[in-house]
């Protein structure tokens, strides 16, 4: 994962070659991959320098969908210089106003930001599909709960009957292939986490996008994404409020609803295996794992500090999450 935020040797002589040359680069952000950001600040000016270091990284397709998403109207960061081959990329800073930490502070803002994020993806989805993308679909829900047995339960040694595991989610995931919705853009990590307002902007723009060069197409799924986000809890009233919302917009009906459950709760269980398997690679960060150590099981790696109690809550949201989207979809 991600090295210690120390600048890349080659950053320096990238920023003196596109003009910025005594900037200062300040350390600000790593992520669950190898990618690193650092803030870029000469007088008056920012900028963000990613580094996608090759060959853990490579950032082409991060500057494919954000030169797609900025031609659809959206506000992805302008790509401002690049050196592809090293894998360093000049970004548009888009601020510090986060979408997590602004419903934070000012929870009464919740239904006005959320409506935002819903108008954002009626207006992405109402767009035919970024071209050369690739599908997503039922055999990628399939192999993406996968992580859950192999990952979470091994975590907690528990006994899963794998066969029956996925016979039944097949089942379940079958009828939401076949329901003839999309295919759209699909950003897959449209949350709270990977969504700045940016100042100056209004509408749809209002909203810069982080963390999409992982884009598919296939089922519009991420209005449950953002709504049943593992890492916030959306207000019950606010989500039924914005499904509404969306659901009105677009004119889909009854079959869009079961499929946002359904994809709903397929989400969270694979996040819940990809977070286990990152914690298993790097033990220190717990404090960005949605925890293998759920309530209801009580086992799982010992847990201490502020970090980790994060991460705790963060799984337990998770699994409670997937649980209830399974009994909303199909009730007992």
């Amino acid at each position: 994962m991600a090295s210690p935020m120390i600048p890349p040797a080659a950053a320096p002589d990238f920023l003196a070659e596109h003009g910025w040359r005594d900037a200062e680069i300040r350390p600000l952000a790593g992520d669950a991959s190898f990618r690193r950001y650092f803030r870029v600040v000469d007088g008056a000016k920012c900028a963000v320098l990613m580094d996608a270091p090759p060959p853990h990284e490579d950032p082409r397709p991060f500057v494919a969908v954000a030169e797609w998403l900025t031609g659809a109207g959206l506000s992805p960061p302008r790509i401002l210089a690049s050196d592809l081959e090293r894998g360093l990329l000049l970004l548009d800073d888009l601020g510090d106003a986060r979408l997590r930490e602004t419903l934070d502070a000012t929870p009464e803002r919740e239904t006005e930001l959320y409506a935002m994020a819903v108008d954002l993806l009626v207006h992405l989805h109402r767009r035919e599909p970024m071209p050369g993308l690739r599908p997503h679909g039922l055999t990628q829900w399939l192999d993406e709960l996968q992580l859950f047995p192999e990952w979470y339960c091994k975590a907690l040694d528990l006994d899963v009957d794998v066969e029956g595991y996925r016979a039944a989610w097949r089942a379940v995931l079958e009828r939401v292939a076949g329901d003839g919705l999309g295919p759209v853009t699909v950003l897959r990590d449209f949350h709270a986490e990977n969504i700045m307002l940016v100042e100056g902007r209004s509408g749809v723009r209002h909203f810069g996008l982080l963390d999409f060069q992982d884009a598919v197409v296939g089922h519009p799924a991420d209005l449950a994404s953002v709504l049943e986000d593992a890492r916030r809890d959306v207000t019950p009233a606010v989500e039924r409020a914005m499904l509404d919302r969306y659901l009105a917009a677009t004119g889909c009906d009854a079959a869009f609803e079961s499929a946002y459950w359904t994809l709903a709760a397929q989400r969270n269980t694979r996040i819940l295996g990809v977070f286990t398997r990152l914690w298993k690679a790097t033990p220190n960060r717990i404090t960005i794992v949605p925890a293998a150590h759920v309530g209801p099981v009580g086992t799982g790696p010992p847990a201490s500090g502020a970090g980790a109690g994060a991460g705790l809550v963060r799984g337990e949201r998770a699994e409670g999450k997937a649980r209830r989207r399974l009994g909303r979809r199909h009730p007992r």
